[in-house]
């Protein structure tokens, strides 16, 4: 392990001003989205989707530092045979790609969730470094219990979650490749702000033990957690600057400063609220880490709508509004007002 590069290359994922795309979305999630705009979902229309996102300038060049991507993204050429992973790094950019195989019923403990994919993992980052991949993600959930169900989640729940976490991070740095961890309390559901920072207070400083105690240095790691933010059924919902103060609380009280940077999950958010939550951090307080994005539907929905299967100059123009929106929200210096001018 070269502990000076995987740095190095976390340094550049959360440079200054920039953040990171995640367009990592699964084959069954991507149809989703498309079928919003009433586009049939095939290997063609997807490679058009992300190869239009990828040429937009000046957003990849000024504003994203990174991009997540899917198994398939990252093996497809673009229409002009370059491969999208190229497209990527001749924009400035680091090349990511998702390894983890999706969140499954956790034995044992029903209504919760445990992440696959550590089977064989070694083997397909050596082939992923091959490809052109630098970084990588890995994605745990974290349920909350519904109407004061404290029991949810479970204390067994979360170990295995960042035990495995952990596992997936020393191999990605065997492997030269920077992990992104990625603990996520949901949002969903109906609890309370102050129940999002307990539930994810608890599950980071399980992360930082298992991260310790597996020998994974933590200079060559980027964090992708949740916000503090109450669940969208919750009938008090938190001001903007009381997200901030408490997403920062919980994070100086978990977080090393040997961390490089931590780059937010929207989780759900609105595009605005996502950026008005990440600004509000960087323009009141002065931090050991860089905090930035790691958005996908907060990036993407937009332009996704303009686009609407056809219209690339649309679709461009939309993302390097939200590309910018989001860049000025990472160093503080985002109003909105400056939302009037996409």
């Amino acid at each position: 392990m070269d502990l000076e590069q995987l740095n190095e290359i976390a340094n550049q994922m959360v440079a200054h001003g920039k953040g990171i795309l995640a367009a990592d979305e699964s084959t069954g999630t991507i149809k989703k989205r498309f079928d919003t705009i009433g586009l049939t979902s095939t290997e063609d229309s997807r490679r058009d989707w992300r190869e239009m996102l990828f040429r937009t300038q000046p957003a990849m060049n000024e504003y994203i530092s990174g991009v997540i991507l899917y198994d398939e993204t990252l093996r497809q050429k673009a229409a002009d045979g370059t491969p999208l992973a190229k497209l990527i790094s001749d924009a400035g950019a680091v090349p990511g790609i998702k390894v983890d195989l999706g969140a499954k019923d956790l034995a044992g403990a029903p209504g919760e969730k445990i992440t696959e994919g550590l089977d064989g993992l070694r083997d397909r980052l050596n082939e992923y470094y091959e490809l052109g991949a630098r970084f990588a993600k890995w994605r745990a959930v974290i349920e909350m219990g519904r109407d004061g169900d404290d029991s949810i989640p479970s204390p067994y729940c979360v170990d295995v979650n960042m035990h495995a976490l952990a596992r997936y991070a020393a191999l990605c740095q065997e492997a030269g490749i920077v992990p992104i961890v990625e603990p996520e309390v949901l949002m969903d559901g109906d609890h309370t702000i102050e129940r999002c920072y307990e539930v994810t207070e608890y599950a980071l400083k399980k992360l930082f033990d298992e991260l310790y105690a597996q020998g994974v240095q933590l200079e060559g790691i980027i964090l992708k957690p949740n916000m503090i933010i109450a669940g969208k059924k919750c009938p008090e919902q938190a001001s903007v600057e009381d997200v901030a103060d408490l997403t920062v609380q919980c994070l100086s009280n978990c977080v090393p400063s040997a961390v490089p940077g931590i780059a937010f999950l929207s989780g759900g958010q609105s595009d605005e609220e996502a950026t008005a939550h990440l600004n509000a951090m960087n323009a009141a307080y002065d931090l050991p880490w860089a905090l930035t994005f790691s958005y996908g539907r907060a990036l993407q929905a937009a332009p996704l709508k303009a686009w609407n299967g056809k219209d690339a100059e649309a679709g461009q123009k939309a993302f390097n509004h939200r590309a910018r929106m989001n860049g000025l929200a990472s160093i503080g210096e985002w109003t909105p007002e400056l939302e009037q001018q996409g």
